[in-house]
Formats: C-alpha cells, sequence, structure tokens
C-alpha cells in the first residue's frame, strides 16, 4: 500500500490508522469507505450504547458490497493494542475465541477502517466484573424474516401480534429493521430469566402464532414452507447467535440501516402495503436521530 493511501489520525487521545478512503464500497450510489467512517463517527453517541461491552462479530467487505465477504470473530493479530478484548468459550467448549469489544469511538473506527461494514452482538454483555461466559440474556429477540412474495409490510402485521402476544413484556418491546428485509422485535427481560427460559418462551410465542396464523406465518427455515409467508426466527434466542446492532450498516445495494421505528410507523406501514416507508439510508439514519433521540434508549443496560 501507498504512503499516499493511509494517513493517521487522533481519536480520543488514540492513534488510528485509515486506508483507501475514496474506495467506494456501495456501487450503487458512490458510498465511500470515507462515507462509511464518517457515518459511524456521527452515529457513534447513539449505537455504542447498544454494542458497548458485547463481543463483536464483524462482517467485512474488504472490496465492497459487491464483492466477497466474510465474519470477523476472532481479534485480528494487528489490533491496537488498546482495543479491549475478550476470550468467550466456542459453542462446543474444546477452545476460546478471543473477541473485540466495541467500547469507544476509537475501536469504532478501527473497525469501520477494516470495511467492516456490518457490526454483530449477542444478547447478553461481558460486564466488567470476571463472570462466567457467556452471560444470561438481557432481551428476548424475536427476528421477522419475509419469505417470498412478501416484504416487511408482513413483517409489520406479524410484528404487532408479537406484541400483544407478549404480555407484560410486550409493555417494554421496540422494534427496528433489520436493515434488509426485515423487522426485529426486541423484549428486555427481568433479572434471572436463563437462556432455557427465554428460549422457551420465544419458541412457545412463535409457535402459538404458526398455529393461529399459518397462513402468514412459520416457523420452520425450509425454503418451501417460506412462500408467502413470515418466518419468525425465534432461534436468535442463544447465547452463541448474534443479531445486527441498531445503526449497523447493512451491505444491500443502498447503504440502509438496522433503524429503531416506533409502533406507530409499524402500524402505519402495516396498513399502507409501502414497503419503503420503512427504509433508511444512512443519510435519513442520521436526520431521524437529530430529530427524535435514540427510540431504543429504553433498552441499554448499565454496565
Amino acid at each position: 500500500m501507498s504512503p499516499e493511501s493511509r494517513t493517521r489520525v487522533d481519536i480520543d487521545g488514540r492513534e488510528v490508522s485509515l486506508s483507501n478512503l475514496d474506495k467506494v464500497l456501495y456501487p450503487s450510489t458512490g458510498f465511500t469507505k470515507g462515507d462509511l467512517i464518517d457515518y459511524y463517527v456521527r452515529i457513534a453517541p447513539v449505537l455504542l450504547p447498544h454494542v458497548r461491552d458485547r463481543p463483536l462479530t464483524m462482517k467485512r467487505f474488504p472490496d465492497g458490497v459487491d464483492g466477497q465477504f466474510f465474519y470477523g470473530k476472532h481479534l485480528p493479530a494487528h489490533a491496537p493494542e488498546w482495543v479491549r478484548h475478550v476470550e468467550v468459550p466456542s459453542q462446543d467448549d474444546s477452545d476460546t475465541v478471543e473477541y473485540a469489544v466495541l467500547c469507544d469511538l476509537p475501536t469504532l473506527v478501527w473497525a469501520a477502517n477494516l470495511a467492516a461494514i456490518e457490526l454483530h452482538v449477542p444478547l447478553w454483555r461481558v460486564g466488567r466484573r470476571r463472570r462466567s461466559l457467556p452471560a444470561p440474556p438481557d432481551y428476548l429477540v424475536f427476528d421477522l424474516d419475509p419469505g417470498p412474495g412478501t416484504t416487511v409490510v408482513e413483517c409489520c402485521q406479524v410484528a404487532l401480534d408479537v406484541v400483544d402476544r407478549l404480555g407484560r413484556l410486550g409493555r417494554d418491546a421496540l422494534a427496528k429493521t433489520s436493515g434488509s428485509k426485515g423487522l426485529q422485535v426486541y423484549a428486555p427481560l427481568p433479572a434471572r430469566w436463563t437462556w432455557d427460559r427465554s428460549r422457551t418462551a420465544a419458541r412457545e410465542l412463535a409457535d402459538a402464532l404458526t398455529r393461529d396464523r399459518p397462513d402468514a406465518v412459520v416457523v420452520n427455515m425450509r425454503k418451501a414452507l417460506r412462500e408467502g409467508r413470515v418466518l419468525i426466527d425465534w432461534s436468535q434466542n442463544h447465547p452463541a447467535k448474534t443479531t445486527v446492532a441498531a445503526y449497523s450498516l447493512r451491505a444491500v445495494t443502498e447503504p440502509r440501516a438496522s433503524t429503531p421505528v416506533t409502533w406507530d410507523e409499524v402500524a402505519a406501514c402495516a396498513d399502507s402495503g409501502d414497503p419503503e416507508q420503512l427504509a433508511f439510508d444512512a443519510a435519513a439514519v442520521l436526520d431521524r436521530v437529530d430529530r427524535q433521540g435514540d427510540l431504543f434508549a429504553a433498552l441499554v443496560r448499565p454496565s
């Protein structure tokens, strides 16, 4: 790499090396790596509380959204020494995985410079005190994914049913777009809920909706069963699973983000039949935050 393509900047007292800022990551719009970093710097005040203290999985697109990608779970060997990291047991407990933990703006910029377009985190936090990992879940989550012949409009209709069935948890449930095609519903869990309890609750609710609305909802991921239906992915309620973080960009045609939305917006989209009502690009998300603040703020848990 030529010296001209790399620059070093000071961010909150940390030196971060930036490279190839003119590289186009979204060819359809000309959105560059410099634009990506700029978005993450500007959205950081509302994004960081939702990823802080959570092991980070980076979905990296070094050649842009039309190129090859890979999931970065292991902390890169070249990571700056100041990037916080944590060892987490692998799913089969045979080894550990050393994850980066995205806690501050310098780390966010460092990740964005790696072309980490998408930021994914689990439903549990590391915390500052040493304890067994993974920790208990903070949320119940329902990932609503539209099958062929459906859009986020049908996901909105299902989301309203999900919240209606959540009972007392539903009072505090919030929704966000996936930033791609679907919608996600988060409900904060009371203290002392275990993974077994959360998975059971999520599966029972999904199964109940499937029985009541077999023409509209499915829990089986087989493609042949998803035509004209919304998949309720309850299996996300697992310590090894991650979901895209609130305000993370997605690697779709345009630089759209996973965006918190109000229940009024969900209902309006369900009624309108227009999926574009819940499609927000980077500029639109920044504008929404300026006007409305963080619509997911109630989900932030203290460290």
